[in-house]
């Protein structure tokens, strides 16, 4: 029986764990899903006939939103004390499955490890590690070559870890799905991370100033207390900002933000802008009726907005609100691109970005 280990926020396995298990039989690849040894992660089985080859080729990791990151299991492997690379080598070299080429590893940790020994140890294992399966002929000599696959290694424990392979074609653009960022001390508010999170996700590598440079105009519906709007004018953008509440006296200094006290759902512009970021925390089908209303009365071309789910129904409220965004935005006529995803700095919400391409 095949494995992938799909990667997760902790306290999401069941919703990451359904999720793949319903995207996957869409596909024809019928699966069942266990939680980890660890929070972080959920294990599934494919028991046949498809296999893992297969349902990569037919899912791609960024058209899920629970699951960050992705990779096939090819061996769990014991490691002993007095030989832990030499374990992996002879396990690697023994598993009957058939990989892609790999120029190079990546050692991963469970997002909830505290464990600071075993963080020193992942970092100090990686170039004996990465010599000795040079020298055995399971890496590429080159590590910056580029390659069809990684090798990827789970260190769950000093006594064990699951070995397996990301196809560079599907899998997650930052390792495990998580985009490290630090807040600057100018910013009103952490959430300003979430939307430069959402950025680094969904913009086209490269395409970034497309879609924010050029002087752009926004809307920013419930801004207060300004991390979204803080975000926006470091892009250069005019701001108008919409909220009942009070705006960060810094920002609004820099001439590049409109201050509107009002109900941010009730809101629309005269005129359409290229920019709508919502980050109201309220109904998450009132909010993606909403932004149905602003994309196909052509009131901006980018959205991004946040869903607070409930917590014991989060994937259920989920699979709602797509149906009401698939709904709405089929019946306009008009050809949309719809991503979502459980960003590393979401909590209990998950990030949506839309982009009007006609």
């Amino acid at each position: 029986m095949e494995q992938l280990v799909a990667f997760c926020r902790p306290g999401f396995e069941v919703d990451a764990g359904r999720e793949l298990t319903d995207a996957a039989a869409a596909v024809g690849a019928f699966g069942y899903f266990e939680p980890g040894s660890q929070p972080g992660f959920v294990l599934f089985n494919l028991p046949g006939p498809a296999t893992a080859a297969d349902l990569l080729d037919s899912l791609a990791v960024e058209d899920l939103v629970f699951v960050r990151d992705w990779f096939v299991v090819v061996a769990d492997i014991a490691l002993p004390r007095e030989d832990r690379v030499g374990a992996v080598v002879d396990a690697l070299r023994e598993s009957e499955s058939r990989y892609p080429d790999c120029s190079r590893v990546e050692i991963r940790l469970t997002e909830a490890n505290d464990d600071h020994d075993l963080g020193n140890f992942a970092r100090k294992w990686v170039s004996p590690l990465s010599k000795a399966l040079r020298g055995a002929g399971q890496l590429g000599q080159d590590p910056d070559a580029a390659a069809p696959a990684r090798l990827e290694l789970l260190l769950l424990s000093f006594e064990r870890v699951v070995a397996g392979i990301s196809l560079a074609s599907n899998r997650a653009r930052y390792v495990s799905g998580i985009v490290r960022l630090r807040l600057p001390g100018a910013a009103p508010s952490r959430s300003a991370l979430k939307l430069e999170e959402a950025w680094r996700v969904f913009l086209p590598r490269g395409k970034e100033l497309d879609y924010l440079g050029g002087g752009k105009q926004a809307v920013d519906l419930g801004a207060a207390p300004g991390g979204w709007t803080w975000q926006l004018v470091k892009q250069g953008m005019l701001v108008t900002a919409v909220d009942n509440g009070p705006m960060n006296p810094e920002l609004m200094a820099s001439g590049q933000v409109t201050h509107i006290q009002a109900d941010g759902y009730q809101w629309k512009p005269r005129r359409g802008v290229d920019w709508m970021v919502c980050d109201i925390v309220d109904h998450p089908r009132r909010t993606t009726a909403m932004v149905v209303e602003w994309l196909t009365e052509k009131l901006c071309r980018y959205v991004v907005f946040n869903l607070k789910l409930p917590m014991k129904k989060r994937y259920d409220e989920w699979v709602i609100c797509k149906e009401i965004l698939e709904t709405g935005l089929g019946q306009s006529g008009m050809n949309f691109r719809v991503n979502a995803r459980h960003l590393y700095h979401d909590r209990e919400e998950i990030t949506c970005f839309i982009e009007r391409v006609d």
